[in-house]
């Protein structure tokens, strides 16, 4: 865990460090630190916010990756599974279409609103009390394809929402603002509280319900728990940077490899590595993309399928 928080660090200065003007990691330190340095105003104005939210957003996507991944016994599952991202993605073409919302500061409250409410409905569709991951998965299909038609057709209906929307949906970093990291702060906060005070609770799941109930845990509740803290980190998340897939599959699947199945470990390790890939991720779009650059989403979607790819055929051959 200190190696892994060092890396962190490490991550999290070279942040600040590169973009259209390199600094070196003393001026990005000093501009940091110093209010009287050259590299004052790029390192607070432009450079700051952005590695703050990929910390939050990464923090996010990590541990609601983990955390679906253990509700519904599903080690392909992701924040996109449950259809919290196309929930989130409707929420906005709709504010922008018809109430004329712009800015990250308007898209997080109705993409929060979009979220959580499509995380009530796939738990009510998927069987609410009895409520199974087959069924939660499945529901969250279902209205993830349905979500995804109603976003196409205003896109195509309203040429406005198309024009801002396409910078959100890629998913990106670099519009990040003051207001988006105090915005998106609050509710990334309670979803990890609630996420890493379930790391008991999911493990118990992990056996079964009647073994759960068995040890004294309560598996409806603990669903609920989870949809909750799913919806908190994950809206958040997409709200603030657009949906950014396969970090939260990507990184618990490392995790595991170092810590075995126990959430009491993984969930904390999936918080502090995930922004580490998220931000090295955004690290070498602006420097593969220069002068311009890449957005993250593209760079996770580059990095991710191989490896999606990889572990699905892995899976084949040991099952075969």
């Amino acid at each position: 865990m200190l190696a892994s928080l060092l890396l962190l660090l490490v991550v999290l200065l070279l942040s600040l460090a590169f973009g259209a003007r390199p600094l070196s990691l003393g001026d990005a330190w000093s501009g940091l630190v110093d209010s009287g340095s050259a590299s004052w105003t790029v390192v607070h104005e432009m450079r700051l916010p952005r590695t703050l939210l990929g910390l939050l957003a990464g923090v996010a996507l990590g541990l609601a990756g983990g955390v679906m991944q253990a509700l519904t016994r599903n080690p392909l599952a992701d924040p996109g599974l449950l259809g919290i991202n196309a929930g989130a993605a409707a929420a906005v073409v709709t504010a922008i279409s018809f109430f004329g919302v712009a800015g990250y500061t308007g898209y997080i409250g109705f993409a929060f609103l979009g979220a959580a409410a499509v995380s009530v409905l796939v738990y009510a569709v998927g069987g609410g009390r009895g409520a199974t991951p087959a069924r939660l998965a499945l529901a969250g299909t279902a209205l993830n394809a349905a979500l995804v038609s109603y976003v196409s057709a205003v896109q195509l209906m309203d040429t406005a929402s198309l024009d801002r929307m396409r910078f959100w949906q890629v998913g990106s970093l670099a519009r990040a603002q003051d207001a988006t990291v105090t915005s998106a702060l609050p509710f990334i906060v309670v979803g990890a509280l609630i996420a890493l005070a379930l790391a008991r609770p999911l493990n118990a799941l992990a056996l079964g319900d009647d073994a759960a109930r068995a040890l004294g845990s309560r598996p409806t509740r603990t669903r609920v728990a989870a949809i909750v803290a799913i919806t908190l980190l994950c809206g958040a998340a997409t709200a603030a940077c657009g949906p950014i897939v396969f970090v939260g599959l990507m990184v618990p699947h490392m995790v595991r490899a170092l810590t075995g199945p126990d959430q009491r470990w993984m969930l904390p390790y999936c918080a502090v590595l995930s922004p580490v890939l998220l931000l090295a991720a955004d690290i070498l779009g602006r420097v593969l993309g220069r002068p311009s650059e890449l957005q993250v989403g593209i760079v996770t979607v580059v990095l991710g399928g191989p490896f999606f790819l990889y572990f699905v055929r892995r899976r084949r051959v040991a099952q075969a």
